[in-house]
């Protein structure tokens, strides 16, 4: 196998990661910085209220986007897995 097919499939892997992992890293800050914002307002300085609206939002968009987020890994797996004769037929 060339380097240079280690390092593509290695930035097709970081990528997918990448794009599986946003709506639900993007939920969180999102909530994270609403609830900063409200808590700055109101001057209530508790920390387990950010803490559970993060994790339950996050709980939330995962289980809404989870059948998305699996054929994503899925689609990715097979096509690493169907090009694996390309690549050592190559050498």
């Amino acid at each position: 196998m060339d380097t240079q097919i280690a390092i593509d499939m290695s930035r097709d892997m970081i990528w997918t990661a990448l794009w599986i992992s946003m709506p639900v890293l993007t939920a969180g800050v999102a909530i994270g910085l609403v609830v900063g914002l409200l808590q700055a307002l109101t001057q209530i300085q508790e920390q387990t209220i950010g803490t559970v609206l993060k994790i339950l939002v996050m709980v939330i968009v995962l289980a809404l986007l989870l059948p998305w987020m699996t054929e994503k890994m899925l689609d990715f797996s097979s096509e690493l897995y169907t090009s694996i004769p390309d690549h050592l037929s190559s050498e």
